[in-house]
């Protein structure tokens, strides 16, 4: 069992039973999956930034991208229908609860100037989108074979009906929240 299930189960739980008055442990919120997300709107210039995104997603995340296409034309953006324009991976069970672990521990902290993360990121439906602005933060990116930085988003999909809910689940599994 990793860290942040076991800190769930034992801590996590029975705080937002008391806290929201739930009578069935099914009903507590918990979370579904992690989707991280990168837009690769650079390699229409340079084709080799596609690679370094899916090598460094993946050493991150510990799973391979999957390549989003566009749905769309966008003249404006010079982009046809059917071009990659993201890859995306989505996590789920230990891979996710390790990424989380990882994230809120290690890489966070890394961060410049970090001061706690917004509050605001919060949907209706409590699902919660965290954006970073360089993979370097992540320890398992080697900076001596970076060609390129780029930025990812985090969506952290929970089962909590209210961004309430959501911000008490994520603030008891250990998010660093401003307050």
């Amino acid at each position: 069992m990793t860290r942040i299930r076991t800190k769930y189960q034992t801590d996590v739980m029975p705080k937002l039973k008391k806290d929201f008055g739930y009578t069935n442990v099914h009903a507590i919120p918990r979370l579904v999956k992690v989707v991280v997300n990168v837009g690769i709107g650079r390699a229409l210039k340079d084709p080799k930034f596609l690679e370094t995104v899916t090598k460094g997603l993946q050493q991150i995340t510990g799973q391979r991208p999957i390549k989003r296409a566009a749905r769309t034309s966008v003249a404006g953006f010079k982009i046809r229908a059917g071009m990659i324009v993201g890859v995306s991976v989505t996590l789920r069970g230990a891979r996710m609860e390790d990424f989380i672990d990882r994230l809120v521990n290690v890489a966070l902290p890394r961060v410049r100037d970090f001061q706690g993360i917004d509050p605001k990121g919060f949907g209706n439906s409590g699902h919660y989108t965290l954006g970073l602005k360089e993979h370097t933060v992540f320890p398992e990116t080697q900076s001596d074979d970076l060609d390129h930085t780029f930025g990812l988003e985090m969506t952290f999909v929970t089962t909590a009906k209210t961004s309430a809910e959501g911000l008490a689940l994520l603030r008891y599994l250990g998010f660093p929240f401003r307050t």
